[in-house]
């Protein structure tokens, strides 16, 4: 045996390892044994949001017994990012959080629930915030620190990015990180993530955004919403492909913000 080769193949073998190794890294395990439920900012407040709006939620979904009944999750969606510091490093909006998301994290936790932050893949995110593409890895780093529990990712300014390869990115980013996360795909089911994206993250969008209406649909500008039944009517099918760990994501819910009792009750 050629020992000189050997040992250039294993050399090889290792090297490559080191090279992909990434590829290697796994979603968190043990989160979302079921669907994961919560709140979030976005549909009733969208950009208006602060830090003690976000105390004062945690406050009441003790207080009216969500806690108890399962909803664990206090998600603060787009708007809450200020600038990068000269390192790169996201920062929240002082004006709105100025005692910092890991104070705001220790409240939330004090309270026996979990906080949520949100990004993009792209360099912007819908609200025009700073996003986190190039940035995944250092944004990971930066949620962990911050003892962040879930991390929505969105899909805006992302032209000619494939979502597979960006989502698995991030992914990667948040294994590293070495803090369980929550990692909900907001890709509203373009490149169909049902088939591909139960390795990758907790959830996936399988819709555009929802609307707060029954059954109707609402196109203002380059978005689309869609209501209750429309966003119902797209999931034939996609049932398979949802078990522990992985959830087709049918958006947030409207309940309280117009709808008709009824409605709001078929909703839920």
């Amino acid at each position: 045996m050629n020992t000189k080769r050997t040992a250039q193949l294993v050399l090889g073998v290792l090297l490559g390892a080191a090279a992909y190794g990434t590829s290697w890294a796994q979603k968190a395990e043990g989160l979302a044994s079921t669907p994961q439920m919560g709140w979030n900012s976005w549909n009733k407040f969208a950009c208006e949001i602060d830090e003690r709006l976000i105390r004062e939620t945690a406050d009441a979904m003790v207080k009216q017994g969500l806690k108890d009944a399962g909803f664990q999750y206090v998600n603060i969606d787009d708007c809450w990012q200020g600038q990068r510091d000269t390192d790169g490093n996201i920062q929240p909006d002082p004006k709105r959080f100025p005692s910092g998301m890991k104070a705001l994290a220790d409240y939330v936790h004090g309270k026996g629930l979990k906080l949520g932050i949100y990004s993009d893949a792209g360099a912007t995110t819908c609200g025009g915030r700073p996003g986190s593409r190039g940035h995944e890895y250092q944004d990971a780093r930066t949620y962990a620190s911050w003892d962040i529990d879930y991390v929505k990712y969105d899909w805006c300014n992302t032209p000619s990015m494939n979502a597979e390869a960006a989502y698995t990115t991030m992914r990667d980013a948040i294994a590293k990180a070495g803090r369980p996360m929550l990692f909900s795909l907001c890709e509203w089911g373009m490149s169909k993530p049902w088939e591909w994206a139960g390795q990758v993250g907790h959830s996936w969008r399988t819709t555009p955004d929802i609307y707060n209406c029954f059954d109707c649909e609402f196109s203002p500008g380059l978005s689309t919403g869609l209501g209750v039944l429309r966003i119902l009517d797209k999931q034939a099918g996609l049932r398979k492909f949802a078990g522990p760990g992985h959830w087709n994501d049918m958006d947030m819910l409207e309940v309280g913000n117009g709808m008709s009792e009824d409605e709001d009750r078929a909703h839920l």
